[in-house]
């Protein structure tokens, strides 16, 4: 058992090991479909986080109405109030036009190199706009 363990981790040692990560040129479709996934992680971990305030507000002694809220942010400086809506815009843009723009591939429409790429710039453009839109609603 023991020699066979030995052999084992000899294999082991000489087995190629697969290019890290680092050595790949950086490409529009992984950094798209990195920032898909964090921007829903984001999202949703908001929410749930906020749920979860708004459930315990009443025992902890917390004002999360929307009358309190509502107030608190409209007496924040105009900078604030165009940060929070930015980093709240930005993630819901991005990841409402990245979905669109799978539903379109589950179409099968746009799947070659040239269309997988022009539908990533149209979504970086498009999210652009509704965040500007948005932060200026």
């Amino acid at each position: 058992a023991e020699q066979s363990e030995a052999i084992l981790k000899e294999q082991r040692l000489r087995r190629p090991v697969a290019p890290h990560i680092s050595i790949y040129q950086p490409q529009l479709t992984w950094y798209l479909s990195s920032l898909n996934r964090i921007a829903g992680v984001t999202l949703s971990g908001g929410t749930y986080l906020f749920a979860l305030g708004y459930l315990a507000s009443p025992y902890l002694g917390w004002h999360l109405e929307s009358a309190t809220l509502a107030a608190a942010f409209g007496a924040l400086p105009l900078v604030a109030k165009l940060g929070i809506k930015t980093v709240v815009a930005a993630p819901f843009s991005f990841h409402y036009w990245n979905g669109i723009r799978h539903l379109v591939w589950d179409t099968g429409r746009f799947l070659d190199l040239k269309g997988v790429y022009a539908t990533g710039y149209t979504v970086l453009g498009l999210t652009a706009l509704t965040t500007v839109g948005l932060v200026l609603m």
